[in-house]
């Protein structure tokens, strides 16, 4: 399906995890079609207001909430209101890093919360209105690691191989209506996320990265033409062509030389 189909978006857009990498990145996209924006995330989005206001927003409303929570969840929806949503960009995402059993259950918990409960409680809540009225778009932040075994960063690959799946599964589910679903497929990208991940010593955090401005372009032009999945950029295709392929076993073995931490490969305890 070609990426011309539609030109631009307009009306009211919500962008969760907001604050900085491609979640700004897509707040800066629509505002340069002159969208109204309601930016979120649980830190400050004083940034990801600033790129979308000097790209031409028509309007910015911002709630710092953590949508891993029933009242992050209310608060954004209470903003909403009963407003239509032209599109939904369900971007927040996090992850800890480490060996699974090391890490306290909370992290654990957290991460499932805000990458699987927390997006698809909105994606629920936002798409009904959508199927309602026969109108929207929904734009989820998966990853190419949704097909890959993940050791050491083990419940964030499987987070995110739940929302490739699902959004795959929603797609066909809307398939004839007017609403679409479109998965986005990044691979590492020019952003935070090793520091929060707590990855900063591994080998994949020292490998080149994506530019967040063009990943977040190529799942937004995906998204106008309504397409179901997109995989952003040229060796990430590979990776995920190759990950169709490879037995999973050889996936997880590499996947842990790239992820396990320097400290955990010499054995130090775990924080």
């Amino acid at each position: 399906m070609g990426s011309n189909s539609v030109a631009r978006l307009s009306g009211l857009v919500v962008v969760t995890g907001a604050s900085s990498g491609i979640g700004l990145e897509l707040a800066r996209r629509a505002g340069e079609d002159g969208c109204q924006l309601i930016l979120a995330a649980d830190r400050d989005l004083s940034a990801g207001e600033a790129a979308a206001r000097t790209a031409g927003a028509a309007s910015i409303e911002t709630v710092e909430a953590d949508l891993a929570t029933p009242e992050g969840l209310a608060a954004l929806l209470g903003l909403i209101g009963d407003r239509p949503v032209a599109a939904l960009f369900a971007n927040a995402g996090i992850s800890k890093g480490g060996a699974f059993l090391d890490q306290r259950w909370d992290d654990v918990a957290h991460t499932m919360d805000t990458n699987v409960t927390g997006t698809i409680a909105l994606v629920h809540a936002i798409a009904r209105r959508m199927r309602a009225r026969e109108e929207g778009r929904i734009l989820v932040t998966g990853s190419i690691v949704g097909d890959i075994p993940g050791p050491f960063n083990l419940v964030y690959n499987s987070t995110k191989s739940f929302l490739n799946d699902f959004c795959a599964g929603l797609a066909e589910e809307l398939r004839g209506s007017p609403v679409t679903v479109t998965c986005l497929l990044p691979g590492g990208t020019e952003t935070d996320f090793f520091q929060h991940a707590d990855l900063e010593d591994t080998v994949v955090a020292r490998m080149p990265k994506a530019d967040p401005a063009r990943v977040a372009r190529d799942g937004y032009r995906a998204m106008l033409a309504g397409e179901t999945q997109i995989v952003s950029g040229p060796l990430n295709k590979l990776l995920s062509f190759l990950a169709d392929r490879v037995p999973d076993t050889i996936l997880a073995e590499i996947h842990r030389r790239m992820a396990e931490t320097d400290r955990h490969k010499q054995g130090a305890s775990p924080a």
